[in-house]
């Protein structure tokens, strides 16, 4: 640097390689801007005035800017360099303490829906879905209701305005209120044997009290097929009751009656919540229904072109939601969707 000493200009320039200390990239780069800046760097400007020295210096001051601009150039490079290896400044402040992680889960009617699924499917069963806007034949009619029976009426079905449906016999569309029309389609759709389990939303026109809910979610099974009798649904519904509510519970099978079977009948199973004293949630009954079943009725293998000659067949259904309050023992069905956190994070299996 003997040479760039010489000239007061370059060695003020000179001077600025030990304060080359800025602690912000783009400050650093305007600096090497002003520096040696193709277009305004201030070495740049001395370059230009090589050409205007006499011979004898022109030599001499040349190579006096070129070892200021190597001094220059690295420094500007080591600066960098140092600048990348700093972390980057954030807003965070890192001395807070650290939030909770917080992992959804699904629901409890999720849960119990999908591990009766999976219970059935390990007995033989396909999945089957439907959809929740339905035509009133495939809801009701092809179900052998009755044109008055009650629970036709508005007050009891949801029925969509306006809305004409395009089945067999025409009619109005609805909001199903069970899973039931979707056993229809699956006849339909070809010849037996049929054995599948039906999960879904359904919709009914009831008050929201501690045992019923006017969305719910439904699961419902089927299985046809030639010589199927009430001692295959028996067994299989037992079968069921030992592996979801556990091989003590109490069960018990009573006679009932629905319009899309024949005979009919009932699984209560003992009161989870009480343990079979009585309470709100069983209606001091010691016991709570959780499924209908029955042998699928004649007419409805008709309307589903079936051959009730040939085969028979049986079917249940049952609210997820009335399954989840015996498993868990959740008094109030209300609580299952107010979407109280209280409640709900005790499923999610350990996670918050």
């Amino acid at each position: 640097m003997s040479q760039a000493r010489n000239y007061p200009e370059l060695s003020e320039l000179l001077d600025q390689v030990a304060s080359i200390r800025t602690q912000d990239p783009a400050g650093l780069e305007a600096l090497r801007i002003a520096l040696v800046g193709r277009k305004q760097g201030k070495l740049t400007e001395y370059f230009k005035t090589v050409s205007a020295k006499a011979a004898d210096e022109r030599r001499a001051y040349g190579a006096a800017l070129n070892e200021v601009k190597d001094a220059l150039e690295a420094a500007l490079a080591e600066r960098e360099a140092e600048l990348k290896r700093i972390p980057a400044r954030t807003t965070i402040d890192l001395t807070m303490p650290a939030r909770d992680r917080w992992v959804g889960a699904d629901h409890p009617v999720t849960q119990v829906t999908e591990e009766i699924c999976q219970i059935f499917k390990e007995l033989g069963f396909a999945i089957a879905i439907g959809p929740e806007a339905e035509d009133e034949w495939l809801n009701f009619f092809a179900l052998n209701f009755p044109k008055d029976h009650p629970a036709l009426d508005l007050h009891d079905t949801m029925y969509l305005e306006g809305g004409q449906a395009g089945g067999q016999a025409g009619g109005r569309m609805l909001l199903r209120t069970h899973t039931s029309p979707v056993q229809i389609r699956v006849m339909q759709g070809g010849p037996p044997p049929y054995r599948v389990v039906i999960p879904g939303m359904v919709y009914r026109n009831d008050p929201f009290d501690a045992s019923h809910a006017p969305a719910f979610s439904q699961i419902e099974g089927l299985a046809v097929d030639e010589g199927i009798g009430m001692v295959d649904l028996k067994a299989t519904l037992a079968q069921f009751a030992r592996r979801f509510f556990g091989p003590t519970t109490r069960t018990r099978l009573r006679p009932s009656y629905f319009p899309f079977t024949e005979p009919s009948g009932e699984l209560d199973v003992e009161c989870q919540v009480c343990r079979g004293s009585g309470c709100p949630a069983c209606k001091a009954t010691g016991w709570m229904e959780i499924l209908g079943c029955g042998m699928v009725h004649p007419k409805v293998l008709t309307n589903g072109g079936v051959d009730p000659e040939r085969y028979s067949g049986w079917a249940f259904g049952m609210g997820a939601a009335r399954a989840a309050m015996n498993r868990y023992g959740v008094p109030d069905i209300r609580l299952l969707y107010q979407g109280d956190m209280r409640l709900l994070r005790q499923f999610a299996g350990g996670r918050s």
